[in-house]
């Protein structure tokens, strides 16, 4: 409450200097007629990529790419909605204070030592700078850790800062513009936690649309996999008989499994047989086991 009271006189200041002309406007004309895109020629290359860091368009999609992934990830809505509350915020406090007041740019000043208010402007406050504010000052308002949050507000400040000062380089906007924007972004971003409870009750009623839309009457319950009815085995009888009963029509009967095709022989009249035949060649002067062999000569 403090910060938000201080940032908003300071806020009502600003606009007040420069309604009455003060010497904050001529200080603004001072940094106009400086020029600094002369002064500093080398550096308009980079300023114009860098201004691109508080455009809303692109600041926006990579900052909302990076909330909806930790939205995913972290299941919750809360990111994603939080940004949008902010920049509904920017769009309505900061647009009606530029078409109400109405100022021009330096580019379009009619007289010189002239505040430019209500002529039909639309640069004051300096919206890339409170959008610059805004847009990398909710990373550090969602930051989950005191250590991420007080490195991301530093990266912040620095950002804006360096955007807002650009604008006044390229000579796009004077001075209190971004001074106005600084105050106006921080603003938002203050008045963030008042906007908590709705968040919270937006977060809850989505996800209770989805709980419905998904049990809804004619929807398909999702596929299961298919699982087999357990068989009822029938308990085997005693493995030396063979079972008794009717043999199925056009199936021949046989004997079981386990029970030996033909006659048994004794283990001394089968000689070991291979798939090819006998094992060992036929040896006509091979007599049986158990009998005397004739002497050799």
């Amino acid at each position: 409450m403090v910060l938000f009271g201080a940032t908003l006189a300071f806020y009502v200041a600003i606009v007040w200097a420069v309604v009455i002309t003060s010497w904050l406007v001529r200080l603004d004309w001072q940094v106009m007629f400086f020029r600094p895109y002369q002064q500093w020629p080398e550096l308009h290359a980079f300023v114009d990529y860098y201004v691109v860091l508080g455009q809303r368009g692109p600041t926006a999609v990579m900052v909302a790419s990076w909330l909806g992934w930790r939205s995913w990830r972290q299941h919750t809505l809360r990111p994603l909605l939080a940004l949008g509350v902010s920049l509904l915020l920017l769009n309505v406090t900061v647009g009606a204070a530029k078409y109400g007041m109405g100022r021009l740019g330096p580019h379009y000043a009619t007289e010189i030592g002239s505040s430019e208010m209500w002529l039909g402007g639309d640069i004051f406050p300096s919206g890339h700078t409170a959008n610059a504010v805004v847009t990398w000052g909710i990373l550090a308002y969602l930051a989950s850790t005191p250590r991420a949050r007080r490195w991301l507000s530093a990266v912040s400040a620095v950002t804006s800062l360096g955007v807002g000062l650009s604008t006044v380089y390229i000579g796009t906007h004077w001075l209190s513009d971004v001074v106005l924007g600084w105050a106006a972004g921080l603003l938002i971003l203050l008045a963030l936690p008042w906007f908590e409870p709705l968040i919270a009750r937006t977060e809850t009623r989505v996800f209770d649309l989805r709980d419905r839309w998904l049990a809804r009457p004619g929807r398909k319950a999702p596929a299961k996999d298919a699982v087999g009815q357990p068989v009822m085995l029938k308990p085997l009888t005693d493995r030396t008989e063979p079972v008794a009963g009717p043999v199925p029509t056009g199936r021949s009967a046989r004997p079981p499994a386990h029970l030996a095709p033909g006659p048994h022989t004794t283990r001394a009249e089968r000689s070991p047989v291979s798939p090819a035949g006998s094992r060992r060649p036929p040896h006509p002067e091979r007599h049986p086991r158990g009998a005397t062999s004739a002497t050799r000569p």
